[in-house]
């Protein structure tokens, strides 16, 4: 598959960049042409070119390499016309015995037809007119040597080859183009769904994590319900933690608001893990094999519930990407520090991870969705040293209400 942006462009002449500007400077210089080439037969054995001048010329060959020349201003949309026009002026310009040959208007038109001719049938049918032209011309003429037969049959060819190769060539291009831009809208497509699937899980996450904490803020008011009249102090704690809760819930609200949630499923009914577990997920991941080293510094206990399910989410996925991608024999660091308000988490291998390229896949989506959610950054891709890293920055405060 030929990677999205690397679609090799044709170069952009100035027959492509000005068309009519450019055929109507080809019609003249042809023209121009037609009229100062020649030459001229002393004797049998010997032949001197010779300039032609313009008055050389009767009125008649004026107008038979005018309509020949002007006919190429055309070639692009009626190259089968065009030709004719010029298989014409050739046969007028000999018959009537002017000097010189018109040829290289014939080659030009030749040239259009292979180039320009929109159905295969009618350009190979040119091509097959053109040599046989040549082939009769060379019939009628016994003076006319085997070399230059074949020479007359090759630049026949070749005009008509060139032009049709120049057509396949760009037919190509413009298929790898399509392509390419399909690949792009397939990708970007693709990118969509797994940012909305990834933002529906955040949403499931978030949804239990508000039931959980509305489900204390019932608990503690029923039980300061209770104790009210008998233990005054009780109840006042019982409510300060419902008001502490309530809190929390509405933080948690304002994250779930506007993310589209999905049909519930049966998944995800347990607890959801917290950063305090990134302990026990390094331990299992070194029980497959990983080799991990593990450093925490001053990350608070008492983290938001949508921080600290996103931050242990983002270790997650970064180890997993590790265990898939980094290969045998990584070494891989996972550091956890707080400071200024944010939580800093950084996983860093020294695998072959670094050759792949960042985003290629639905997991840094996942993450970096996660991350800008909160409020925060992640960073991946490959390390100077060689290796892949994720750094993500997930603020800890509460968003004002």
């Amino acid at each position: 598959m030929t990677p999205l942006g690397s679609v090799p462009r044709p170069l952009l002449g100035p027959f492509t960049r000005w068309p009519r500007t450019a055929d109507a400077t080809l019609a003249f210089v042809v023209f121009m042409t037609g009229l100062f080439n020649g030459s001229s037969q002393d004797d049998a054995n010997a032949q001197d070119f010779a300039i032609r001048f313009v008055t050389d010329l009767p009125i008649t060959a004026y107008f038979v390499l005018a309509a020949g020349s002007a006919a190429l201003y055309w070639r692009r949309r009626q190259p089968l016309i065009v030709f004719g026009v010029s298989l014409v002026v050739s046969f007028l310009w000999e018959n009537l015995g002017y000097p010189g040959d018109p040829g290289i208007t014939t080659l030009i038109s030749l040239y259009g037809v292979g180039r320009y001719a929109t159905k295969d049938q009618w350009s190979y049918g040119g091509a097959g007119v053109a040599l046989a032209l040549v082939g009769i011309s060379a019939l009628s003429d016994t003076e006319t040597t085997a070399t230059a037969i074949g020479f007359s049959f090759f630049v026949t060819f070749l005009s008509w080859y060139i032009g049709r190769r120049v057509r396949i060539r760009g037919e190509y291009l413009t298929i790898l183009q399509e392509r390419a831009a399909y690949l792009e809208r397939e990708r970007a497509a693709e990118a969509r769904r797994a940012v909305a699937d990834e933002r529906a899980r955040i949403a499931r996450e978030l949804h239990d994590v508000v039931a959980h904490r509305v489900s204390m803020m019932t608990v503690q008011a029923g039980a300061a319900k209770t104790v009210a009249a008998d233990d005054p102090a009780g109840a006042f704690q019982a409510m300060e933690a419902v008001e502490q809760a309530g809190r929390q819930a509405l933080g948690e609200l304002r994250h779930l608001l506007g993310v589209l949630r999905p049909e519930a499923e049966v998944d995800g009914l347990g607890p959801q893990p917290r950063l305090a577990e990134v302990p026990r997920l390094v331990d299992q991941l070194r029980g497959a094999g990983l080799e991990i080293s593990l450093t925490i510094d001053g990350v608070p206990t008492d983290l938001p519930a949508r921080v600290d399910l996103s931050a242990y989410r983002i270790v997650q996925e970064a180890l997993t990407n590790v265990l898939k991608h980094a290969g045998p024999g990584a070494r891989t660091e996972v550091r956890l520090s707080a400071d200024n308000g944010r939580v800093a988490i950084e996983v860093a291998d020294t695998g072959r991870g670094g050759t792949i390229l960042p985003g290629s896949g639905h997991g840094i989506l996942g993450m970096r969705e996660r991350a800008l959610l909160l409020g925060g950054s992640l960073d991946a891709g490959p390390r100077p040293g060689g290796g892949f890293q994720v750094v993500a920055r997930l603020p800890i405060g509460e968003e004002p209400m």
